[in-house]
């Protein structure tokens, strides 16, 4: 581990604490609302499962694969849908769940993609938020944490498909991805 990570940004005591505050607040804030979550796929996985089980609503599950990085560090700019949602969404209220917000296109690109599709309100949770990288005027409705402009791994965020598993959010040696 120590031979991939330049230091340690978000522990996994703070994301504990984090994700069950911000179940709280969808649950209050999607009370007696037809509530779809849907994760992007595969980077949110590991924190829309912790997100699901801090929400004491009913809810609906569904999942979208994107891609906008491929095997690089940096994003192409070009949003590609990989997979997308198996259900209907006209009059429910969605809640995206992504890993990291970054310069913002891909969600962008989602949010007016599913706004298209009839929801009745599409709204962001990311884990992490990247503002200083923005390309696009997107805020996070739900944010975990505000990072500095730096390669981070872990807690579902990969390079090049490794370091998911880690469950924590740590920084990446520059050595790693600029081989």
């Amino acid at each position: 581990m120590d031979k991939v990570i330049d230091r340690v940004l978000v522990s996994e005591e703070d994301i504990r604490v984090k994700v069950k505050e911000l179940g709280e607040r969808i649950s209050k804030d999607y009370q007696d609302k037809d509530l779809l979550v849907v994760g992007i796929l595969k980077g949110a996985l590991v924190f829309m499962a912790d997100l699901i089980r801090a929400i004491h609503i009913p809810i609906e599950i569904d999942f979208m694969a994107v891609s906008s990085y491929g095997a690089g560090a940096k994003s192409s700019g070009a949003v590609r849908i990989l997979k997308d949602l198996d259900r209907a969404i006209e009059n429910r209220h969605i809640l995206i769940v992504e890993d990291i917000v970054d310069t913002g296109l891909t969600l962008n690109y989602l949010m007016d993609n599913l706004k298209s599709r009839g929801a009745a309100s599409v709204k962001v949770c990311t884990a992490l938020d990247k503002p200083s990288r923005r390309k696009t005027l997107v805020t996070p409705d739900y944010n975990g944490f505000t990072i500095p402009d730096e390669f981070v791994i872990g807690y579902g965020l990969d390079y090049a498909e490794q370091y998911r598993h880690f469950p924590f959010v740590a920084v990446l040696k520059r050595e790693v991805y600029e081989k």
